[in-house]
């Protein structure tokens, strides 16, 4: 069967996802014409020459998929998806807000059908819950990094959504300075100027300086992100307010790593009690940022889940107390949420209409 893939191929979130379903599919044995969103950078994965040679020849010979006998999936979100390559697109998208706009609901319904990565957002719109998987190139590297210090993480663009400047300040207030703690962030945004990003840190750290947080530069490779994701002991990043499902804070769970999470949106699809340590939302914030989101904005629009400082500081405590253990149920995520099962859910629906079931 042929398949046309319009998506991003890079090193950002929804560029890790498309590589995974691409590789799939590839896997499975699936012709597959691969249409990129802009520019193509495979230098974030490890993948061997046979692989890399079959995107190269599904980019190469992409018009030779055009066709309304030719299913396509494209992977991006709902604004823009409007446009097609194929009259039967099937759309997987990452939806992160809670108020869907007219137009995000005619471009729902345009597709064949809608994927999304979080319950919530199908739930609001209909479509399909599509969950993520992890991704198989993350492995425990079994290696020690900075002994006798307790290493918390934070990953992901700096965003109001994300709540990244308030999860760094509750965290210097619980732990600045002290030379027994450690916060190594990753969260240069790709939007942003260097010379507003670096104004937006000084903002943060109240142009204060702090002997034990890091800022990092983007990490062009996946098996940088691994070596990341393995030297801390405890994730922040699942602090964020919205999500289509939190990829850092996802890997970083399914590697037994302790992550405190908000238990909200797409959150709610895959951690528990049991696999994180859990912060209830304490209300609602409005999602404007002027920069993603915009009011009179015909996209984008709702709330976003906030929390209570004094709740983060008593999970961060509770972290503490579990460093040095495994997080063992996070680490059975891994099996059980993969890229072969987000593959299945697509191409059910896809077979269903081709008459292929």
């Amino acid at each position: 069967m042929k398949i046309l893939v319009e998506a991003p191929i890079n090193s950002l979130s929804l560029g890790n996802v498309s590589f995974n379903i691409i590789r799939e599919l590839f896997d499975r044995g699936y012709d597959v014409g691969i249409w990129p969103t802009g520019n193509v950078d495979l230098k974030a994965y490890d993948a061997d020459e046979d692989l890399v040679k079959k995107i190269e020849n599904g980019i190469n010979n992409r018009y030779d998929y055009l066709s309304n006998k030719i299913p396509s999936l494209r992977i991006w979100h709902l604004n823009g998806s409007e446009n097609r390559k194929n009259p039967n697109q099937y759309l997987l998208t990452f939806y992160e807000c809670n108020k869907p706009t007219d137009i995000e609901k005619k471009i729902y319904a345009s597709q064949n059908e809608t994927f999304f990565s979080s319950s919530c957002a199908s739930d609001l719109f209909g479509g399909v819950f599509c969950p993520l998987g992890f991704d198989q190139d993350f492995k425990e590297t079994k290696k020690e990094y900075l002994n006798d210090i307790t290493h918390f993480g934070l990953m992901g663009k700096f965003e109001h959504r994300k709540h990244t400047a308030k999860i760094i300040q509750t965290w210097l207030k619980q732990y600045g300075n002290n030379p027994k703690y450690q916060l190594s962030c990753l969260v240069n945004n790709p939007f942003y100027k260097k010379e507003d990003m670096d104004s937006t840190i000084n903002a943060v750290l109240g142009g204060e300086r702090y002997s034990n947080i890091n800022f990092l530069p983007h990490l062009e490779k996946n098996s940088e992100v691994n070596e990341f994701l393995n030297a801390i002991d405890i994730d922040l990043t699942g602090l964020s307010g919205a999500e289509g499902w939190n990829l850092p804070a996802f890997n970083a769970t399914c590697l037994g790593k302790w992550s405190i999470v908000l238990n909200a949106t797409s959150h709610k699809d895959w951690a528990t009690k049991d696999n994180c340590i859990l912060v209830e939302p304490s209300g609602e914030v409005e999602c404007y940022d002027n920069i993603f989101f915009k009011k009179e904005s015909p996209i984008n629009q709702g709330t976003f889940y906030d929390w209570e400082e004094e709740d983060v500081i008593e999970a961060m405590e509770k972290a503490e107390s579990k460093v040095g253990q495994i997080n063992t149920e996070g680490q059975k995520l891994a099996d059980r949420l993969t890229y072969k099962n987000t593959v299945d859910v697509i191409l059910y629906r896809i077979f269903k209409d081709f008459d292929l079931v």
